[in-house]
């Protein structure tokens, strides 16, 4: 670990249930759902009919008629997060050295919901084999490429530093954060912008997800589809979202009196070179990557008070991390609560590493550790403390927050107080 630490100074969500972080932390505190039938688009002719959509006019968050039209929806909330993350954050947007000032956004699918739609127009609904680019909007290069959205942030804000986009599937939100400390740890940049953002809920998805069943067909009850580690999940809901921080060096931000959230104190992240969906059972690479961030944190596993979970609601997931977590933590792992906030808001893909990143330094801010929704028969081979339906109080000093992607990837972060003592 360098000399330099890195702090979260500010946050903005937007997520299913509302648009903001205080909406956002009311819906896990109070251990509501936002999950639902689809409303995006007719969901007949799909096996999964249920999502964790946004109720989210653009407009209504001082998006111009020109941005609406240019930027993709999951665009649109990268740079409405950024917006408020900086407004959150007290620092000024008027950089003294904009060369100095960062971007990195993760998203696993990219304009997803764009080209879903464009392609409809071009090819008339499907009709069309050769499609008529006639009809296209003119800003579709944008949706073809990810790296608009790290575009938009940056010249949305003037940060004129190093611009990235992370893409890992499903740990790209928490790998686009760890990207941004280890470059304000190095000295390539002195504040970073750094999230993800992910509005995938569009027919072509829900149709992939289908082919492999990892999705729920429990339409019935959409308002209790999701649910990990319970004896009857059948697969996760998907979602969208983002969150979006600011992120700065400890002694800069102390200098400027700035609120300080939590310390990034370690990340790591590895692959299980196995399988495009399969994990293994004994949780070794997600082991590995917890162990590799408990390093470069300087903690004990015993430090641990509270791990937000990746808990998709699948069985293999929900076996794995928890194999995972009792092989890093040892008997520290069936004293520490654990839970899912996919429970929630459902599973946003790219996007939600970096908002379970901030559900954990919420939960420190707030001496709160949310539940897991929907918990009612826990799966035995899930034995550990997975904070069922109601939120619980509770100091926590140190949380970690894990991942696991498509691809293999397996990552881990740790937040900590700043004030801590140093190993």
């Amino acid at each position: 670990m360098s000399g330099r630490r890195v702090v979260i100074t500010g946050i903005e969500v937007i997520a299913p249930g509302g648009v903001g972080r205080k909406a956002f932390w009311d819906l896990l505190s109070e251990g509501r759902t936002a999950t639902r039938g689809i409303t995006f688009f007719d969901p007949a002719p799909f096996r999964s009919k249920v999502a964790a959509e946004i109720d989210f006019e653009p407009a209504d968050h001082g998006l111009t008629p020109q941005e609406i039209r240019r930027m993709d929806r999951a665009a649109q909330f990268a740079v409405v997060a950024a917006r408020g993350a900086v407004a959150d954050s007290g620092i000024t947007a008027d950089w003294a050295d904009p060369y100095r000032v960062g971007v990195t956004i993760g998203s696993a699918v990219g304009a997803t919901m764009g080209l879903d739609q464009e392609y409809n127009v071009v090819s008339d609904g499907g009709r069309l084999h050769l499609v008529d680019h006639t009809y296209a909007v003119p800003h579709l290069y944008n949706y073809l490429v990810p790296s608009s959205f790290a575009a938009e942030v940056s010249w949305d804000l003037g940060a004129q530093g190093p611009s990235t986009v992370v893409s890992t599937g499903c740990t790209s939100g928490i790998d686009s954060v760890g990207h941004a400390v280890e470059l304000i740890r190095e000295g390539t940049a002195d504040v970073m912008i750094a999230g993800s953002s992910d509005a995938p809920i569009s027919p072509i998805t829900m149709a992939c997800f289908d082919a492999i069943k990892a999705t729920t067909p429990r339409h019935d009850d959409p308002a209790h589809a999701s649910r990990p580690f319970d004896a009857s999940r059948n697969g996760f809901v998907l979602g969208e979202g983002a969150a979006v921080f600011v992120l700065e060096e400890l002694e800069s931000a102390k200098a400027r009196g700035a609120h300080i959230y939590a310390e990034i104190a370690g990340y790591a992240t590895r692959s299980n070179a196995y399988h495009m969906t399969g994990l293994r059972a004994d949780g070794a690479e997600m082991a590995e990557a917890i162990d590799a961030a408990l390093g470069e944190a300087r903690m004990n596993p015993t430090a641990i008070d509270y791990i937000n979970a990746h808990g998709s609601g699948t069985k293999q997931n929900d076996r794995h991390e928890t194999a995972a977590f009792k092989r890093s933590l040892g008997d520290h792992a069936y004293a520490t609560p654990v839970s899912s906030i996919k429970s929630m808001v459902g599973h946003s893909l790219g996007a939600i590493g970096s908002i379970e990143i901030a559900a954990s330094a919420l939960a420190m801010e707030h001496h709160v550790v949310p539940p897991t929704a929907n918990l009612h028969t826990p799966d035995p081979d899930c034995d550990l403390d997975y904070v069922p339906l109601t939120a619980r109080e509770q100091r926590t000093d140190a949380v970690l927050t894990v991942g696991s992607g498509f691809g293999g990837f397996q990552s881990a972060m740790v937040l900590a107080r700043p004030e801590r003592s140093l190993a």
